[in-house]
């Protein structure tokens, strides 16, 4: 797919977006039922060139929507179980010493066994149940697309998109992710129950003589193509300044910032804002809705509509928040029902 390069050639690419973004969705909905919300917060990460995590008690379909993501578009598809036995080279690979005989000799060379990371796409299942160290693996793949073992860099595949899940951190034999993880995914989606009708379809789906399954509709090519078009999405000063003065009313007073635009909430509850990573997966959020909504240009109301899933992950709540239980989403919630359109 090329890049489009007039504005006609721009609303054409936008309308292949949707065309495309609808039939993965289709895909994905011949698998899973229900969680619409969540399929929708995944495929903006996979459009929008970031990582996904999603968060859920077991059971409940969060792998299963990961390995239909996977067959309904034409990637490398890699898978790691997270355990506490897990070490960081089971998932990034390791330098081993191969033999090999050389005219009666035998010759002794340092090869590197690449791990399951070297995928398009990358299963991290229930993360948080591998210890910090080996969770820590992951931050230079998901940030910089490369790993390094032994002193030696080798990049990842293009595109490499990380989809993790893990368990509510209060189940025991969970450890919670670091914060420089965490902010490394561009969403954070919350994995509930199905409701009485959708847990009825599931069963007629998984109980019966055949269960369905996903085909693929998207290549690698293709994908790249749409992450490129999404980048081009236009966003006005004062769109790009509402993400800006989101993220800057996460910070309570002391914390980066003057703390000036904080809400009575953020300042009560928040222990540590959101860094400006967030207004990047604001501003990317909101172009991929954008396309979605047939528009080329992100608008405010965008924004809005993934605010919880872009910050909810990115705020450290104190201790006053946790002897309450005031959640991270009500803290957005607040910061999105106060913060005004234009200042």
């Amino acid at each position: 797919m090329t890049d489009p390069s007039t504005p006609e050639a721009v609303a054409a690419a936008a309308e292949r977006f949707r065309e495309d973004h609808a039939a993965v969705r289709a895909q994905i909905a011949r698998v899973v039922v229900g969680q619409t919300g969540v399929v929708d917060g995944v495929l903006t990460c996979l459009f929008a060139n970031g990582h996904a995590l999603l968060e859920g008690v077991p059971g409940i379909g969060k792998t299963l929507l990961v390995r239909t993501l996977a067959r309904a578009l034409h990637l490398d598809f890699g898978r790691v179980q997270f355990t506490p036995d897990l070490m960081p080279a089971d998932i990034t690979g390791t330098t081993i010493v191969t033999e090999e005989d050389d005219g009666g000799r035998t010759k002794r060379a340092f090869t590197f066994q690449r791990g399951p990371v070297f995928a398009q796409i990358l299963l991290a299942d229930e993360i948080n149940r591998a210890t910090p160290k080996t969770q820590s693996a992951l931050l230079e793949a998901m940030q910089e697309r490369q790993i390094t073992v032994a002193g030696e860099t080798h990049d990842l595949p293009s595109p490499f998109f990380v989809l993790a899940t893990q368990n509510p951190v209060e189940q025991e034999g969970t450890y919670p992710l670091p914060e420089a993880q965490l902010d490394r995914f561009l969403f954070k989606m919350l994995v509930g129950y199905s409701t009485r009708d959708e847990m009825a379809e599931i069963l007629r789906r998984t109980t019966g003589d055949a269960t369905p399954d996903a085909e693929p509709v998207l290549d690698a090519e293709t994908l790249l193509g749409h992450q490129r078009l999404v980048r081009r999405v236009a966003v006005a000063p004062h769109v790009e300044d509402y993400a800006v003065r989101m993220v800057l009313a996460t910070h309570p007073k002391g914390q980066y910032s003057a703390g000036e635009m904080a809400t009575p909430m953020v300042n009560q509850y928040v222990r540590v804002g959101a860094s400006p990573r967030a207004a990047q997966a604001l501003i990317l959020g909101a172009k991929v809705g954008a396309l979605i909504d047939g528009r080329v240009a992100a608008s405010i109301d965008d924004i809005r509509a993934i605010a919880l899933p872009a910050l909810r992950h990115r705020l450290v709540m104190n201790f006053e928040a946790d002897a309450e239980g005031v959640s991270a989403d009500a803290v957005v919630e607040n910061i999105a029902e106060t913060l005004p359109r234009e200042v």
